[in-house]
């Protein structure tokens, strides 16, 4: 008996085209709820650790950004070419905190200080007129995320993202078992965004690789859900922007065998569907850039564990 590897090791081109740069670290929020002193510390360590790659940015309420400079002074880089970038989380007053982050900005580009720079703001809309009202607020040096619901058709929400060229936010979990949506849901906001060329990002509930049931939060007592693996939900994406159809998009957002898909040779293959490594990165241009997470190592660690060699066959 010998091991045969599903997949190969984490240096894997196509599974770090599909992922570098994709888990953005929100330790501030739940289920880790961090301290802001504690998330800073942690992802100072984790832009030094070996699966940097996969790292994004650190998410953080705008109205926590005095804190954040406070707890980041010590701990990010003095050079503006390789700053901590972060994603700000907007409240309603989008145009008077957009020109704050601008100011923000302008003081941490200065020689010597904390290299930290909010490039991208985020904010959570119902209506075609509250989107408009937000993009038109943002500067060309910002890219907003405009997170909308998906309890209806989100077509016309992203159609107006387009029209504005922002990118779009969906939220795909959260700590009790009513705040998942059904991979109808999800892969209904997947078409829209493929179909009218915007790209996204997700948020919650997106700790896992594959999905499952898991406990929701990091209590004894946590009461567990299905979760939507963050391997479901990029390659739905990827495959999708590459013509696959919807009742497939909704099987892979679905799936729960880990020995369905498989990196090897610079591709990723999922029920006979095959994606390579210029076409993974074409999706990702044009499709799914991070996913939000309150932790960085837990998405890490058993990402890592996945991809260990599970089956044996007769040599």
């Amino acid at each position: 008996m010998t091991r045969t590897p599903r997949f190969q090791p984490m240096a894997d081109t196509a599974l770090r085209t599909l992922l570098a740069g994709s888990i953005d670290y929100a330790g501030l929020f739940p289920p880790a709820g961090l301290d802001m002193a504690t998330s800073v510390r942690q992802y100072a360590k984790y832009r030094g650790d070996p699966d940097a790659w996969a790292l994004g940015r650190f998410v953080v309420p705008f109205a926590r950004l005095a804190e954040l400079e406070r707890e980041a002074a010590a701990l990010a880089p003095t050079v503006p070419a390789d700053p901590w970038r972060l994603s700000a989380l907007l409240g309603p007053d989008f145009a008077g905190e957009i020109h704050a982050l601008g100011e923000f900005n302008c003081r941490h580009a200065a020689a010597g200080a904390p290299a930290l720079s909010a490039d991208v703001v985020e904010a959570r809309v119902d209506s075609v007129e509250a989107v408009d009202r937000l993009l038109a607020a943002v500067p060309r040096w910002a890219q907003a995320y405009v997170e909308i619901p998906l309890d209806r058709d989100p077509a016309p929400l992203v159609a107006a993202i387009a029209r504005r060229g922002g990118r779009a936010k969906v939220r795909t979990g959260g700590v009790t078992p009513d705040a998942f949506p059904s991979a109808e849901a999800v892969a209904r906001f997947l078409r829209a965004c493929t179909e009218a060329g915007v790209a996204f990002k997700a948020t919650a509930g997106l700790h896992h690789p594959l999905r499952a049931e898991y406990r929701l939060t990091y209590a004894d007592d946590s009461p567990r859900g299905t979760m939507f693996g963050f391997l479901n939900v990029f390659l739905a994406a990827a495959l999708l922007h590459d013509g696959m159809d919807h009742g497939d998009v909704v099987r892979l957002l679905e799936e729960r065998e880990p020995e369905a898909i498989r990196f090897s040779g610079g591709a990723v293959e999922w029920r006979g569907h095959r994606l390579d490594q210029a076409a993974i990165a074409a999706a990702r241009a044009a499709g799914i850039v991070a996913f939000g997470s309150c932790s960085f190592t837990e998405p890490v660690g058993e990402l890592r564990a996945f991809l260990t060699p599970q089956r044996r066959t007769v040599s």
